[in-house]
């Protein structure tokens, strides 16, 4: 097997290789604060991701580690996309971006409570948030 030569060592492409569309982050997020797990609440989110596109980035995302099928324990036919633990810890990245756009954004629709509770405790609100997801995950 061939490995890839990768163009660059730097963190911030290694990143962007993987998320570098809006795509991916779109699904991240809605894993990870909108508790959307099936490919139908993805299709059904707001910013209206094609099915092929949809289809590629959880396969992209699967393959690296940041989310896990599981077949529906209610559903047999249905596909349950939960983030692993590689996932979850995209939670900080995750938050400062929802910061950064409560602080410059005007039209935001981060929620008033988030931005408090970030105030209040950056720590508590992304230990919070984690363990739900963790909760979520269950036994990989």
């Amino acid at each position: 097997m061939k490995l890839k030569k990768r163009k660059s060592d730097c963190p911030i492409h290694f990143g962007l290789e993987l998320f570098g569309d809006k795509w991916t982050l779109l699904i991240i997020r809605d894993l990870m604060f909108k508790g959307k797990h099936y490919f139908g609440d993805f299709i059904n989110s707001e910013e209206k991701i094609a099915t092929n596109v949809l289809s590629d980035r959880l396969a992209l995302l699967e393959k690296e580690g940041i989310i896990a099928m599981f077949k529906d324990e209610n559903h047999k036919q249905k596909i349950v996309y939960k983030l692993t633990t590689k996932g979850i810890d995209l939670m900080p990245v995750l938050v400062e971006i929802i910061m950064w756009s409560a602080k410059y954004d005007k039209d935001t629709a981060v929620e008033m409570e988030f931005v408090r509770n970030y105030n209040k405790d950056r720590g508590a609100l992304i230990r919070q948030i984690s363990s739900r997801l963790i909760d979520e995950l269950g036994v990989l």
